[in-house]
């Protein structure tokens, strides 16, 4: 049977880097998306898109390419971004996957859910390169991609483009916390994931939140859609299954 996916990005990514993954969703006979959010489109002003205009943008695609009974999955920062959506659009919504995804209580914001030193360098960047944000090629590298061969973690950061600081300041509103939502309900961990120190593990600090929900695991780094994207996506479809 085919079933209808929306992949949503992370900070300093695009849809374009998912498409390699949807390409692979697509030979198993299913229908996928992977629109770019707002604020990491060429020409965006990234000193003023804001967590909302994402979401908005999202819901805007969903909405206007008709798109129903969705598995909607994010990445990364992408998990912001599909929370809220499931708030707005939840008659289109059929599974929400978080793929190592922060996933916010109401009146969070990302930066309340990493530790000290990641808010403070991500300020500070802000400050120096007017609200955008990059990460430093050694926290790439060590942390992020860190089941790649330099060439690639050269090239894949060379391709990055920088992020609107206001979406990970801006705080979310839910009408109800998403434990409480009546939605399917994944969450896939990356078990070489070192994005975040274990002190802040992605699971199951964070994928508790979600109440009941399907957990779904698999070797690789925080960036897998680069590294691996066949296993990318062999893991999006078992956690987006009925």
């Amino acid at each position: 049977m085919s079933d209808t996916y929306v992949l949503v990005h992370g900070a300093w990514h695009t849809g374009a880097h998912l498409e390699p993954t949807a390409q692979a969703i697509r030979s198993a006979g299913h229908e996928c998306h992977c629109p770019t959010l707002a604020g990491n489109r060429p020409g965006d002003n990234r000193s003023e898109v804001t967590l909302e205009e994402a979401v908005q943008s999202l819901v805007d695609y969903i909405v206007d390419n008709d798109l129903r009974d969705v598995r909607l999955m994010g990445h990364s920062y992408g998990g912001m971004v599909i929370a809220q959506a499931i708030d707005r659009i939840p008659e289109r919504i059929r599974r929400l996957v978080f793929f190592n995804a922060f996933v916010p209580l109401n009146g969070e914001c990302l930066l309340d859910m990493v530790p000290p030193h990641y808010a403070a360098q991500f300020e500070e960047a802000a400050a120096q390169n007017g609200q955008e944000v990059t990460l430093p090629f050694p926290v790439w590298r060590e942390a992020f991609i860190n089941d790649a061969s330099f060439e690639q973690a050269k090239a894949t950061y060379d391709d990055l483009n920088p992020h609107p600081y206001l979406t990970f300041t801006t705080r979310v509103t839910l009408k109800s916390q998403l434990a409480e939502m009546d939605v399917g309900k994944s969450y896939v961990n990356c078990q070489q994931d070192t994005a975040l120190p274990s002190t802040h593990a992605w699971h199951p600090r964070l994928s508790q939140r979600l109440g009941l929900f399907r957990l779904v695991e698999c070797p690789g780094s925080h960036e897998l859609l680069f590294t691996d994207p066949r296993r990318f996506a062999q893991a999006i479809v078992e956690a987006g299954r009925d």
